[in-house]
């Protein structure tokens, strides 16, 4: 346990990131071998997105001293992930075009994520709060 995971919320992101992470395969391996021409694009691209930010958040999660920046910053990453993929996924195999709208708002979590581990690195190490 010398990693991080301390807390409860740190676990429960270490747990959320790994759900994120496995979705991500399952996604990607319906997109390489079951999906059609036309939603197989939109599923790798989803599933990559997703096991990207699946990463990130297992990382922030066992980020040692577990600063606060760095934990939010993997919240936002796994729900980033996840709503990009699952708009993306619903676009694709169900013909909901208009979740399209929804893509965006993953888009941004994900970003924002990476800004704040940005935040993060420059804060004082000292700061764990």
């Amino acid at each position: 346990m010398g990693y991080g995971l301390r807390m409860n919320g740190n676990r429960m992101l270490v747990g959320f990131a790994a759900l994120n992470g496995a979705m991500a395969v399952a996604v990607g391996a319906f997109a390489a071998h079951g999906a059609g021409p036309q939603i197989k694009t939109l599923l790798t691209t989803g599933a990559s997105y997703q096991l990207a930010h699946a990463l990130l958040g297992l990382v922030c999660a066992i980020w040692p001293g577990s600063p606060r920046l760095v934990r939010i910053a993997g919240w936002l990453a796994t729900f980033g992930g996840l709503i990009f993929c699952l708009s993306l996924s619903l676009i694709g195999v169900l013909s909901l075009p208009t979740l399209g709208a929804v893509a965006p708002i993953g888009g941004v979590l994900m970003i924002s994520a990476w800004l704040t581990l940005v935040l993060a690195a420059f804060r004082s190490s000292s700061v764990n709060d």
